[in-house]
């Protein structure tokens, strides 16, 4: 399974933002910042994370709904995607 383009280019944006964020989390510790405000720094660094995945997750399960049902290829994509989907839970 690949990422159509347009997927690609979103989850990228995401992972650029959470790399960011994360970025942000360490200067905040490293500075002595308040423990509300790095966990909420962290949590968003999280959520744009699991955006990312999800991103992805979403892109796999397109394709598959566009496969053809017969290839035998896309029950064992759907498997994987089951698999990838839990994994971010």
């Amino acid at each position: 399974m690949e990422l159509r383009q347009a997927d690609a280019a979103e989850v990228l944006r995401r992972l650029r933002r959470a790399h960011g964020q994360l970025g942000g989390v360490i200067a905040m510790i490293e500075a002595g910042r308040d423990c509300d405000e790095v966990v909420t720094q962290l949590a968003a660094t999280s959520r744009a994370l699991d955006r990312a995945g999800f991103k992805i997750v979403a892109g796999g399960l397109r394709q598959c709904l566009e496969a053809d049902p017969s290839n035998p290829d896309s029950a064992r994509a759907e498997a994987e995607l089951e698999h990838l989907f839990l994994s971010l839970a």
